[in-house]
């Protein structure tokens, strides 16, 4: 670091230091609730508060001379009249050096190491750029995976939803992501994760190779609700730290489900009706919120292309979590239990998945290859049943007989990875399809 870097970036920590604080104090206690008296011409709605040096809080509600605060950990020991120190908004200091490193939702470093804090305050909750100063989606990008470079592309400043259920490998696909995706930088949030997990992706899925260009923030599953959807907001803010500066920035959040799940608990500790779905009204606005920062950005800005995760019990995509979601993004992938169980990897549901970038990302023969290659999977799917039972009798349909005859080599495809592009790929998949009998053009 220059000289001059360093004074300006310690001329910026010194500023950020504040030499008094707003006092109030404690005047009904609660598990999941606090009422704090003293702050209500200072503070505001989102703002944190300090208690003791192991606890802080966020205000959710305000009343009167009263903030109802929800505490970030357990209140045992909190006493009525114990003081109470405003720290004010919920703001992060992003830094180019940032990369490489693993730190919490509040910029504080989780791998032993000294952080440095940039020159710049983020807010964690933003909106998005204008919608109609924002480009449109840009180039296809290359992905390390075949099924993405053709029949499911992603392209610069898309959005797209990973569907999964527990133990369908959604956790590796999203590593390979990270370190195959052409970007310049990845912003990885880890979102109610458990340590361990936490510990094994950064050091042995995602490995020092993905992790060189990354930043990953994360929340785990024993963190308060305030936090673990904190880590939601300063993911994307950290990505927009970067965006600002002209990088494209590939950025992968797992899950989706479990901020919704935290933002759930923020709004009965606040309070907030249930709606039937089990979720408050405000869980579809905190998604769509999030998502929208994602995306094309404006003049000299980069690109957020963002991978969204999300957690479906029994592969149900009507849920309210998935069901918002998927209305929301430029596409989803599913990843299937049943093509997991027979061992094929990434265990992509292609006929489930959509990719909103067609047909605009490929040329007019690359969408009839796409088309063609669509036809078949269906085909065969159609059949499947029959054809392992031994009842389907070749020659009762042409199109049949070629997915048939295909079936072994596009099944592969979708699992192959692929270093060699985009063209490549497409050049794979062609060979398979020219392989096929003639297939008439279905009704």
């Amino acid at each position: 670091m220059q000289t001059t870097d360093a004074i300006s970036l310690l001329r910026a920590q010194l500023k950020g230091i504040s030499t008094s604080y707003a006092i109030g104090e404690v005047t009904a206690l609660g598990r999941s609730s606090v009422s704090v008296s003293g702050l209500n011409k200072i503070a505001a709605l989102g703002d944190r508060v300090r208690f003791s040096a192991d606890l802080t809080g966020e205000i959710l509600a305000m009343e009167g001379a009263f903030a109802q605060v929800m505490p970030e950990g357990p209140t045992d020991g909190l006493r009525l009249g114990a003081r109470v120190s405003h720290i004010g908004p919920q703001i992060i200091s992003p830094d180019v050096s940032w990369l490489g490193r693993v730190i919490d939702p509040d910029g504080q470093p989780l791998d032993g190491r000294a952080l440095h804090q940039g020159l710049r305050n983020y807010p964690l909750i933003n909106t998005p750029p204008s919608p109609t100063g924002r480009r449109g989606l840009g180039q296809r990008l290359g992905t390390g995976h075949a099924v993405f470079d053709t029949l499911l592309p992603i392209v610069e400043g898309q959005r797209v939803g990973l569907f999964a259920g527990s133990g369908v490998g959604k956790s590796r696909l999203i590593a390979a992501l990270a370190q195959e995706v052409q970007s310049d930088v990845v912003v990885i949030g880890l979102i109610g994760e458990r340590g361990r997990e936490v510990r094994d992706f950064v050091a042995e899925t995602l490995g020092p190779k993905g992790l060189s260009r990354a930043v990953v923030i994360a929340a785990t599953s024993d963190r308060p609700a305030p936090t673990r959807a904190r880590a939601a907001f300063a993911m994307m803010a950290v990505a927009e730290y970067f965006r600002d500066q002209g990088r494209n920035v590939l950025l992968l959040a797992d899950s989706i489900t479990r901020f919704a799940e935290a933002q759930r608990d923020v709004a009965a500790a606040a309070g907030e009706p249930f709606g039937p779905s089990g979720f408050p009204a405000s869980m579809a606005q905190s998604v769509m919120g999030l998502a929208e920062r994602a995306g094309p950005g404006i003049g000299h800005q980069g690109n957020i292309t963002a991978i969204f995760s999300v957690l479906v019990a029994g592969s149900d995509m009507e849920g309210p979590v998935a069901d918002v979601t998927r209305g929301v993004l430029d596409g989803h992938v599913v990843l299937s239990r049943e093509i997991a169980e027979r061992g094929r990897f990434p265990a992509i549901d292609v006929l489930r998945s959509v990719s909103r970038s067609l047909p605009g990302a490929a040329s007019e023969d690359e969408n009839r290859s796409i088309q063609r290659a669509r036809h078949l999977i269906a085909a065969y799917d159609k059949a499947e049943v029959m054809v392992q039972a031994g009842l389907y009798s070749p020659g009762s349909d042409p199109l049949t007989d070629a997915a048939v005859k295909v079936w072994p080599e596009l099944d592969a495809f979708v699992a192959e990875r692929n270093t060699g592009g985009v063209d490549q790929s497409f050049e794979a998949l062609e060979k398979i399809l020219s392989s096929a009998s003639p297939v008439r053009k279905p009704n």
